[in-house]
């Protein structure tokens, strides 16, 4: 990638980092100096590398998204998208908004931070987990991420504790050609367990959100994540997910990309003795969006269990990606893993690259996966048709159940509404 795609980005650096907290420990000045090392030797990933060979990311050149301090909002407008019934915590323009966030949870089961906070007030509390789910080598968007964090949200469920509500995590975008860094650190401690949801959202056309989370869980412990991306028209996207879980845990993730002009999705787990990780995903575009979604379940230790079902619907110019990669290590014996990928073209023009992939060191194992990409049956168009049903509305139903599976799977009413909602906007043709 050419130097020009990032170097505005290091040079306004400089100015911001004085404004970025933390700036006396030692720890982070590490962490944050050998990040903006590695993304001034790489730029943004390019098609150069293998796991990012179809998306191309020197759109991010042509505007320097910029960070700031704005968290001026439109209340009704956000109410659409908060879930009455759970946790409420409110990211606006990347920084924490206490006013705007709803945390009326029991101390005892769960605490909820401000990363930025903690990084003031009590910092040990991050050192040592900051960074141990993903590195700097990952590549270089999280390398970015590194250095240009600014804020985020801390949540910790206690051991032996299984939450009430979900959690719901709300960024919001609010100001044009905003930069959202944020860092996002989820544990769920032995034998507790937990809902989170994020919603991505923003009330402008164009600016970047660039999300990583951190997930550890211990112990027989669960968490259930939601990431619904509904990013406005022009905004770009990157939300990187990664897990470390501990013996006997149980990972479940729910993946909906709707929204934003271009977004990359990153989700990777690695597993220990006994661990079950499940990945679902939908992706829907249409126009010229372009939606990629990258997959990565490790099976370190023996006797894990990996699902993992992602579906994609594309229409007019639009593009998504799917890699899936299931790495199964030397001493993994009995791993038990499945991967399926399935996709719908609805006009000549749309395209989907899918790339499933198993790595298998052993022999004693039950891996398997499988891909299809195809157009709707135009008989079961014919028969809709036949009981007094028109095309177009009868090809909106039939897309519309294929990509309803999905939704089907999540648990949440409201949540599940909401998907609905967002849903029927894309088939307007369909009554429920």
């Amino acid at each position: 990638m050419s130097k020009t795609t990032h170097d505005p980005y290091l040079t306004a650096y400089p100015a911001l980092a004085d404004s970025l907290p933390g700036r006396e420990l030692p720890w982070l000045q590490t962490l944050r100096g050998e990040a903006l090392q590695a993304f001034g030797e790489r730029g943004f990933p390019g098609h150069r590398e293998e796991e990012w060979r179809y998306t191309d990311l020197s759109a991010l050149s042509k505007t320097v998204f910029a960070p700031t301090t704005g968290q001026v909002i439109d209340v009704a407008w956000l109410n659409q998208y908060r879930l009455d019934d759970a946790i409420s915590v409110v990211l606006v323009n990347g920084r924490f908004a206490a006013d705007l966030s709803r945390i009326d949870a029991d101390a005892g089961a769960v605490t909820v931070s401000s990363l930025k906070d903690l990084l003031t007030e009590t910092p040990a509390v991050l050192e040592g987990r900051l960074g141990q789910a993903v590195t700097t080598a990952e590549h270089s968007l999280v390398a970015f991420n590194n250095a240009w964090f600014g804020d985020g949200v801390v949540i910790e469920v206690a051991a032996k504790q299984t939450l009430d509500k979900p959690v719901q995590i709300l960024h919001v975008v609010t100001e044009t050609n905003a930069l959202a860094a944020t860092r996002n650190l989820f544990i769920v401690n032995d034998q507790a367990d937990a809902v989170f949801i994020e919603t991505y959202v923003g009330s402008v056309d164009s600016y970047f959100s660039a999300s990583v989370n951190e997930c550890l869980l211990g112990r027989n412990a669960g968490l259930t994540l939601y990431k619904v991306q509904l990013e406005a028209e022009k905004a770009r996207h990157f939300g990187g997910t990664y897990v470390k879980q501990a013996p006997d845990s149980r990972f479940v993730h729910h993946n909906f990309a709707l929204g934003s002009l271009l977004a990359r999705s990153d989700i990777h787990s690695d597993l220990d003795k006994a661990s079950e990780c499940t990945l679902n995903g939908l992706f829907v575009a249409s126009g010229r969006q372009h939606l990629d979604n990258h997959t990565r379940i490790n099976h370190l230790q023996p006797h894990g269990i990996s699902r993992e079902y992602y579906k994609g619907v594309l229409d007019n110019r639009a593009r998504g990606v799917f890699q899936g990669r299931v790495i199964v290590a030397e001493g993994a014996q009995h791993t038990d893993s499945e991967m399926n990928n399935r996709n719908l073209l609805l006009s000549a023009d749309a395209e989907v690259d899918t790339k499933p992939q198993l790595e298998i060191y052993n022999d004693d194992v039950k891996c398997s996966h499988g891909v299809t990409v195809g157009q709707l049956e135009e008989k079961s168009v014919f028969y809709l048709q036949s009981r007094g049903v028109d095309e177009a509305t009868a090809r909106n139903i039939l897309t519309f159940a294929f990509a309803n599976e999905m939704v089907d799977k999540v648990e949440n009413a409201e949540l599940k509404g909401l998907l609905l909602k967002e849903l029927l906007q894309r088939f307007p043709a369909i009554s429920l």
